[in-house]
């Protein structure tokens, strides 16, 4: 099934997966709203595309109202929404005996309540529509626990119940919900972590032997193509040298 003219926001769309993903689904003659904090590299990505069918809203996840706005701009500007992708994220780590409260309040507003918010502003919209897709980037991390990773990897094992409890509660409406989860994948994720080591030691494994942006993207495109009949429900995606 073709993604041509098929509506998409996609938030977290300025770097890493939520890029690539515009890139592919520009491409593949997607309509696009897409949505991020960082304005010049919205901008940026949007001139890089010049042929393709694509807006941008400025916005933070974890303000409800801003999510609302995105997926306005979307109503407003064609009628519907097809896909949401719920793509923003940080990975901060650090053992919990640091008690770095401030990193745990942002790894749950962002990482959970960023895809409540996204869910919230666009299901009544699919309902009435009676079709729709909802993709979440989870990661391997919502499968496997490590050490430093506890309150990361919790957020992660939250998307994941939150995503098949809404594929349950909204199957009979023909909402699917399909969680896209991806090893180690080389993007700025990494600059989330303040210990110096540490970030150092992700990024230079994200360099050597991680997925690339857009294998991840691939998944994606890949996922919301499959007929309405069909429910992608999760995607595990690891490099082919590491993984749990």
């Amino acid at each position: 099934m073709s993604n041509q003219n098929k509506v998409v926001i996609i938030m977290g769309a300025s770097s890493g997966i939520g890029e690539a993903t515009t890139k592919k689904l520009a491409h593949a003659g997607a309509k696009l709203v897409i949505a991020a904090r960082r304005e010049e590299r919205l901008k940026a990505l949007v001139e890089s595309l010049p042929d393709a069918d694509l807006s941008y809203v400025v916005a933070d996840v974890t303000n409800k109202a801003d999510v609302q706005a995105v997926v306005d701009v979307a109503v407003e500007k064609y009628g519907r929404v097809d896909v949401l992708f719920n793509n923003a994220g940080i990975m901060p780590q650090s053992p919990l005996a640091e008690k770095r409260f401030d990193e745990w309040q942002q790894m749950l507003d962002i990482n959970i309540m960023g895809v409540l918010n996204g869910i919230a502003a666009v299901l009544p919209i699919m309902k009435k529509q009676q079709s729709g897709q909802i993709v979440t980037t989870d990661s391997e991390a919502g499968h496997v626990v490590f050490p430093g990773g506890a309150v990361y990897c919790g957020t992660k094992f939250a998307v994941r119940a939150i995503m098949e409890g809404l594929r349950q509660e909204e199957r009979e409406n023909n909402i699917r919900s399909i969680l896209i989860s991806p090893g180690t994948v080389d993007t700025e994720l990494h600059l989330t972590i303040q210990d110096p080591e540490r970030r150092e030691w992700t990024e230079d494994l994200q360099r050597r032997i991680g997925l690339k942006s857009s294998d991840v993207a691939d998944a994606v495109v890949y996922a919301i193509s499959t007929p309405e009949t069909v429910t992608v429900s999760e995607i595990v995606i690891l490099p082919t040298k590491k993984g749990f």
